[in-house]
């Protein structure tokens, strides 16, 4: 078994914004370092959306693959796909919305 320290690490995440309400779909190798970006209002794509907050991410050891699924959710078929998926989420935090 090869060690997990060995291997690459890529995510793919989705963030909800509390400001817009939709998602910002994103690709990184440095997840936490990303999250703080996005919190600090470093990431252009997001600066105006805050607050934001984590509903999902997804792991890959193959930097293609990981872009390969961030491109597919960022599709019209990805997001309803998405949706779809995320959809008791999305409803606990609509529920937020109108407190």
């Amino acid at each position: 078994m090869i060690e997990t320290s060995d291997v690459s690490r890529y995510y793919v995440y989705i963030l909800w914004s509390f400001k817009d309400f939709k998602f910002y779909i994103g690709f990184t190798s440095e997840l936490k370092k990303r999250l703080i970006l996005h919190a600090s209002g470093q990431v252009i794509a997001t600066k105006f959306r805050r607050p934001l907050k984590l509903i999902h991410y997804e792991y890959f050891i193959n930097q293609k693959d990981a872009k390969a699924r961030e491109e597919f959710l960022k599709s019209g078929y990805g997001r309803k796909q998405l949706k779809e998926f995320l959809k008791t989420t999305i409803l606990e935090i609509e529920k937020l919305k109108g407190s």
